[in-house]
């Protein structure tokens, strides 16, 4: 059974059907059977929307979650601890936290941002 977990990014792609989301990637969502969004990018997006950093297309998918055959997958104290045991190959608190979760939860963890592939073999990278 594949359980995947969406980057940031790939949620916004994959809700608003953006063709920057790579073939291989929309392959894996379409074949898992289940596919989490954490409220970690939920958290990150509410904020880049609220600072205008999101284009309005992208700030839609935020209250689009609902809509969506996607599993929420909270933030809890596991997934926040897991985080100050992973090396620090990258800066960003969001992805480390996914990183995290995904790997608390063994999940396999969908993006296209190369640097986060480090961190774990789960990863499918673009």
């Amino acid at each position: 059974m594949m359980r995947v977990l969406l980057d940031s990014h790939v949620y916004i792609w994959r809700v608003s059907k953006d063709r920057r989301l790579p073939a291989r990637i929309r392959k894996s969502i379409d074949e898992a059977e289940q596919v989490y969004v954490s409220t970690a990018t939920i958290w990150e997006l509410s904020i880049k929307a609220a600072r205008g950093k999101l284009d309005p297309r992208a700030a839609r998918t935020i209250d689009e979650l609902g809509a969506q055959p996607f599993i929420v997958l909270p933030v809890q104290l596991k997934h926040a601890l897991a985080v100050r045991n992973m090396p620090d190959l990258h800066r960003d608190p969001f992805d480390r936290l996914l990183v995290a979760q995904a790997r608390t939860e063994v999940l396999r963890f969908l993006t296209v941002d190369s640097e986060l592939s480090e961190y774990l073999d789960a990863t499918i990278p673009a």
